[in-house]
């Protein structure tokens, strides 16, 4: 903002200094001209009535002088009588010293008499009045003879006067007055400050008068500048915001899509575009009225915006209908969850005065860069995927592209019935057993989770694990498989199974929730279950992706007791070094490595170079995935210390598990040579 007082205040005193400096500098230069003309004049005049007074003595004295020397003139009466003539005329005036000069030049006279005859012909002034002129000097001096005595300090005008014949008017001699002006010069000074104080007063008087009209404006100006933007700033937001529920509008929306499709085009990222649009409003705004469903608008954009991140924008773009522009998806399926949570938000009730009203919402999904990098192709898209899901009934969502939505419903219906399997308990675990290599006898169960879905039946882990995982309700189900693993070991410890041990898998989300030492601690104490015979499997890239929070578990799990091994081994990102300060029981090698041993060289050894290493370090090895006689041969030989696969056993429900365990301990089938 311009700020008027400040640059009136710095133009003012410049200005001010600038008319004072001039005015002075005037004042000073236009007294001094006028007081060495004064002087000059004075001289003149002065040196007129000396020459009519004392010419009839000088003119004779100038004839004999011409050819003398300075001596003979000081030893000349005439000289003492011209001094005391011209002494006495001079008496009373500001003239403080006098000297004759002849027409050669040399001062045949002077009121100093250390000055007769001296030459001063190439004294500019004397070849000027030798010349016909008039010639005026200033001059200061620190010490000057007169006939009044040394002054000191004075400032002196001096005059050269020519004189000239009566009868021939050539110049027969040069007169130069010196005239005493320094009070007249003093007086100059003080009356230079006493008008420079008188003017910086007035001035000064003037500023303060402007400066207080100037403030006073300064601030009106001020005033309005503030008024003027914000009314700027209002009418900005009200041409980039809808009115009625304060969200950004279809202006908005068009300047923010064609920017996040330029960033998009530069980083290469993916987001969607949401066409939204409600499925009864204008049944509800006829029937209720204009204010009822402007209500309904106001809380409709509430729900919608409480539904996306806050990198996420959401638009009004008139009317019921709505947009949402979803910035960097992992994937676009991220989309449909999105759409999901704002069904199900306007799905609630929404009470309007004394009436509880649904609405619902039509959703149209389209996916930048896959469906398009235009955005007017982008708006399109969602519009014509929106109306195709209000063509299927509406209160759903559509993807413009088909496969997609194929993609998305299904992981949302995935998603849908495993929160429905927690509440209703529809998991079950199975047990595969684990062999003791040396003597055939089954020393562990892996616990393994299956789903018995209402309409697909018995759902294998590698279709909704993963699902588990990203919703986070694996923890949930993590923490009730560990539970019912041990429940039902400490049944078949009770059956007299008593070396048997449970395996049970942890994810990630478990391991970093933080509260997996906790939660199985407080399973064991609640199931009476040996820590001993609790075996904690964890995948190798869990333990390097947080090594020291890693360890920093694996050690309080060990203080606890139970027992810990590393699952797939082999099959991510180990580091030797890390594998050397886990407190690990069990190294449990690949099953593809172990399917490889039969046919692949490369396969086999890295097998083999796993048995060693375990065997280096001290820790046990489990085989993973052994299915035939060949396999097994193979991991016999290389010291392999526990297998597990289909060879023994499939995965068995627990009812099973006692049967099948009594059969073959009476059989001896697991001894295989």
């Amino acid at each position: 903002m311009f700020k008027l007082t400040r640059y009136f205040s710095i133009a003012s005193l410049i200005g001010m200094t600038i008319v004072v400096a001039s005015l002075s500098w005037f004042y000073h230069h236009l007294s001094y001209r006028t007081i060495v003309k004064h002087g000059a004049g004075e001289n003149q005049v002065l040196t007129t009535i000396f020459a009519n007074s004392v010419w009839d003595t000088v003119h004779p004295y100038l004839q004999k002088a011409s050819s003398m020397t300075r001596d003979e003139l000081l030893s000349l009466a005439q000289t003492e009588a011209l001094l005391e003539q011209l002494t006495q005329k001079i008496r009373g005036t500001p003239v403080v010293k006098v000297k004759i000069y002849n027409r050669d030049g040399v001062t045949v006279f002077s009121t100093d008499p250390a000055q007769i005859g001296e030459d001063d012909s190439d004294n500019p002034g004397v070849k000027g009045a030798l010349a016909g002129q008039i010639i005026d000097e200033i001059a200061y001096r620190n010490e000057i003879d007169s006939f009044h005595g040394t002054l000191s300090h004075r400032n002196l005008i001096s005059s050269y006067t020519p004189i000239r014949s009566a009868s021939t008017g050539e110049v027969e001699a040069v007169f130069e007055i010196y005239s005493d002006i320094t009070e007249l010069l003093t007086d100059l000074r003080l009356s230079t400050w006493q008008i420079l104080a008188a003017a910086m007063a007035s001035l000064t008087v003037l500023y303060i008068l402007l400066y207080l009209i100037v403030r006073r404006a300064d601030r009106i100006i001020r005033h309005h500048d503030s008024e003027r933007e914000a009314s700027e700033a209002r009418m900005r937001y009200q041409a980039y915001h809808d009115p009625l529920t304060d969200l950004p509008n279809r202006t908005s929306f068009t300047e923010r899509l064609a920017e996040i499709v330029k960033a998009t085009d530069r980083g290469g990222r993916l987001f969607a575009v949401m066409f939204i649009d409600l499925d009864r409003f204008k049944l509800i705004n006829d029937g209720l009225g204009h204010d009822a469903g402007d209500h309904l608008l106001r809380v409709v954009a509430q729900r919608i915006s409480s539904c996306v991140r806050e990198a996420d924008q959401v638009f009004r773009m008139g009317g019921d209908e709505f947009t949402v522009v979803l910035n960097t998806l992992e994937r676009p399926e991220s989309a449909a969850f999105v759409a999901r949570r704002i069904i199900e938000a306007l799905s609630e009730p929404i009470r309007v005065y004394d009436h509880e009203l649904i609405v619902g919402a039509s959703i149209g999904i389209t996916i930048s860069p896959t469906d398009s990098n235009v955005p007017e192709r982008l708006v399109k898209n969602a519009d014509t995927a929106m109306y195709t899901a209000k063509e299927n009934g509406g209160r759903r969502y559509e993807f413009f592209t088909k496969k997609m939505n194929i993609i998305a419903n299904e992981r949302l219906e995935m998603e849908s019935a495993l929160q429905k399997a927690v509440r209703e308990g529809e998991f079950e675990l199975f047990y595969q057993p684990r062999i003791d290599t040396a003597t055939g006898t089954t020393v562990a169960m892996e616990a393994l989770l299956r789903w018995h879905h209402p309409r697909d039946g018995l759902v294998e882990p590698a279709r909704f694990i993963s699902l588990l995982e990203e919703t986070g309700l694996i923890i949930p189900v993590g923490e009730w498989v560990l539970r019912e693993a041990c429940r039902q070991l400490k049944v078949w410890h009770g059956d007299g199974m008593n070396r048997l041990r449970i395996s049970v898998n942890i994810s990630s989300r478990q391991f970093s929730a933080g509260t997996l030492v906790d939660d199985v601690a407080a399973v064991l104490a609640d199931t009476g279950l040996p820590p001993q015979s609790l075996e904690l499997e964890v995948t190798e890239t869990l333990l390097v992706d947080n090594a020291e929070v890693a360890l920093e578990t694996l050690t309080r799990l060990k203080e606890i007791g139970v027992c810990l091994s590393i699952d797939d081994f082999g099959s991510g990102y180990s580091s030797l070094n890390y594998l050397k300060q886990f407190p690990v029981d069990y190294l449990k090698i690949d099953r593809h490595f172990v399917v490889d041993s039969e046919y692949d060289e490369k396969g086999a050894a890295i097998a083999t170079a796993i048995t060693m290493l375990a065997e280096s370090l001290r820790i046990k090895v489990v085989a993973e995935g052994v299915e035939n006689q060949r396999q097994f041969d193979f991991m016999t030989a290389h010291y392999c210390d526990e297998m597990q696969g289909f060879l023994f056993s499939r995965p068995r429900p627990a009812r099973e598990i006692k049967a099948w365990l009594t059969s073959q301990a009476s059989a001896k089938v697991l001894v295989l040579k």
